[in-house]
């Protein structure tokens, strides 16, 4: 696989069928299945990897990084979980989180996989009755567990519906729902205390 050139614009979604198709060869080791794949995806989680990254060379590198996974990983795909690219979309994001937490870069907070400081709309200058908010949320959100965290972030600061969660987590839809309902109840206890 080439590194990317300089034509980096937002590529149209590949067939769907055909990359689950070449997750299928790429789990069953044929190498041309991989450079297959990386032909018709790597533009668009390369989109994925810079929206996150903001910088070139970390979502170039990133990009080469999340296609060893896919490589070591394809037998893990299930097409009765999710879409191929979904599933392509997840490790490219995770891997650009995992890249950002190295401190080698600032997360972006439109990047749906991430997992921002809370941010409460404010006045210009922040008040003091905000700031008691502010803290009060955060400390709330730190009580929830792991899944139910990130569900509540996913679905109220980035603004992803139950399915899209679902696809981007992992995890089945009724999970999802039940984390961001629990989530919510914990929330307003916390907050109401």
């Amino acid at each position: 696989m080439s590194r990317m050139d300089n034509t980096h614009s937002e590529a149209p979604a590949p067939d769907e069928a055909a990359v689950e198709h070449l997750l299928e060869r790429c789990a069953d080791g044929d190498r041309a299945a991989l450079e297959r794949l990386y032909q018709l995806t790597s533009r668009r989680l390369f989109g994925v990897l810079l929206r996150i990254l903001k910088r070139r060379d970390l979502a170039e590198d990133a990009l080469q990084e999340v296609f060893v996974r896919v490589w070591q990983r394809a037998r893990q795909f299930d097409a009765y979980r999710g879409r191929a690219t979904a599933w392509l979309v997840s490790i490219a994001r995770y891997r650009a989180i995992d890249v950002a937490r190295s401190g080698r870069v600032l997360l972006s907070l439109d990047a749906p996989d991430v997992e921002p400081r809370l941010e409460i709309a404010a006045a210009p200058e922040p008040t003091p009755e905000s700031n008691r908010t502010r803290a009060a949320l955060e400390r709330c959100l730190g009580l929830l567990n792991e899944g139910q965290r990130r569900c509540v972030t996913l679905a109220f600061v980035h603004g992803l519906s139950h399915d899209e969660i679902a696809t981007t987590v992992g995890s089945p839809l009724g999970t999802i729902k039940s984390w961001v309902r629990r989530g919510l109840l914990s929330l307003r206890q916390c907050l109401e205390a």
